[in-house]
């Protein structure tokens, strides 16, 4: 009997030993790489780093199961999500002209703008778009191939953002408020009121019109001030305290994994988590995720300030080269008042390798905000490439019973 009770005991001593080592996955993995880790780790608070590691692993049809492992994942450390905001944003504009159901009203079709209020600008034409005109679509590409703001500023005027909260809520993600226009400076009143659109059919047809609106959503006050003080635009001065955050846009880090994971791995995201997405719409989205600016014929961007590898920060950081050619990354950074942030999808179809990465790191080491430069180049590309490549290492040598078949037309691994 003393016997048994000491093997129990062992196995339970060992289990333990092992659900602790895979707890600790991504901080034993950075530690082994003191060079390239050894000032984050040792001040993991002041620069507030999250990290959130899928690994993907596939049965013998090919399924995907995925299990989680994060450093410093914690819902109540507010970091600023900057641009990672515009992927759900694309996500919910597709969604809301499939719930329309007009006829003739696509991803294409044509947008006019209207000015209701002060600081709001009649909008007409794009010159991005090979039609030279405003649509979904284009401000779609923009947001995905060079991170635009005004794309994505359009996108917020015709989701809104009570529609915004109210379908991410439903879908589970009932902690994030979208609730601010991206560069443009408008007050929280102003952020809340919407311009008025029109869409057109080919012949110039009103065929949806969207009236201006304004949200009364009782929105939270988060009580978030970061810095020891920061810049006043308006007058060109410093002002002595942090900024105050506590009305600024929102979301965790793990609701933009799964978000962008309920359209990387459709068929395995709960119905309800789902956006009301066509095949089509998916195969649009995974397209525009991956490519890169110098691979788009229509936008075109100059190859001195939009290189090769521009908004892939996890495996190249700010390298100006490009990608390696077996490598896709499906993606959406954002950088602003120092967080630097990556949540992404990255495949090699010829290693057959796949996992799921998401991360941000506060780069602002002086506390000052709201100023033109942070210390991305210094210590956050650094990190973004550093630790892209470590897991991507890791996956090349972590043993898996069955590799993952990709899809030849989505791209991905299905």
């Amino acid at each position: 009997m003393k016997l048994i009770v000491l093997f129990a005991f062992q196995f339970l001593l060992s289990f333990s030993a092992k659900a602790q080592a895979g707890a600790n996955l991504l901080q034993e993995l950075m530690q082994k790489n003191p060079a390239q880790f050894g000032a984050i780790l040792a001040h993991p608070d002041q620069y507030r780093v999250q990290i959130l590691y899928t690994q993907i692993n596939r049965d013998k049809n090919n399924v995907p199961h995925f299990k989680e492992f994060n450093y410093r994942l914690n819902p109540k450390e507010y970091f600023y999500p900057a641009s990672t905001v515009k992927m759900p944003m694309a996500f919910l504009a597709l969604e809301k002209i499939n719930r329309l159901k007009i006829k003739g009203l696509t991803k294409s079709t044509l947008i006019t703008y209207d000015s209701v209020d002060a600081r709001q600008e009649p909008i007409y034409n794009n010159f991005l778009d090979s039609s030279g005109t405003q649509n979904i679509e284009q401000a779609i590409k923009e947001i995905f191939l060079v991170s635009d703001n005004n794309a994505a500023n359009r996108l917020y005027e015709f989701i809104t953002p009570h529609t915004i909260h109210e379908q991410l809520a439903a879908k589970g993600y009932k902690e994030v408020y979208i609730r601010n226009r991206l560069n443009i400076g408008r007050s929280p009143i102003e952020n809340r009121a919407t311009q008025a659109l029109n869409f057109y059919d080919n012949k110039g047809k009103i065929i949806y019109h969207q009236p201006a609106s304004f949200n009364k959503d009782s929105l939270p006050y988060y009580h978030v001030f970061l810095g020891k003080a920061h810049y006043n635009n308006k007058e060109d001065s410093i002002i002595q305290g942090p900024l105050d955050f506590s009305v600024k846009n929102k979301i965790y880090l793990n609701d933009l994994t799964h978000i962008l994971r309920s359209v990387v791995f459709f068929d395995q995201t709960p119905p309800k988590q789902r956006f009301d997405l066509s095949y089509e719409d998916r195969k649009f989205l995974l397209k525009w995720m991956h490519t890169l600016p110098t691979e788009s014929t229509y936008p075109t961007y100059d190859t001195a300030n939009y290189w090769p590898s521009y908004c892939k920060f996890l495996m190249t950081g700010s390298e100006k080269g490009p990608l390696p050619k077996n490598i896709l990354i499906y993606n959406k950074v954002g950088d602003a008042y120092g967080f630097l942030l990556d949540i992404a999808y990255i495949i090699d179809p010829v290693q057959k390798v796949e996992f799921m990465l998401s991360t941000v790191i506060y780069c602002n080491s002086d506390g000052i905000q709201n100023k033109s430069y942070y210390d991305y180049d210094k210590v956050g590309y650094p990190f973004m490439k550093n630790l892209g490549q470590l897991m991507y290492n890791y996956e090349l040598q972590r043993k898996k019973e069955f590799l993952p078949q990709f899809d030849p037309i989505l791209g991905i691994a299905q």
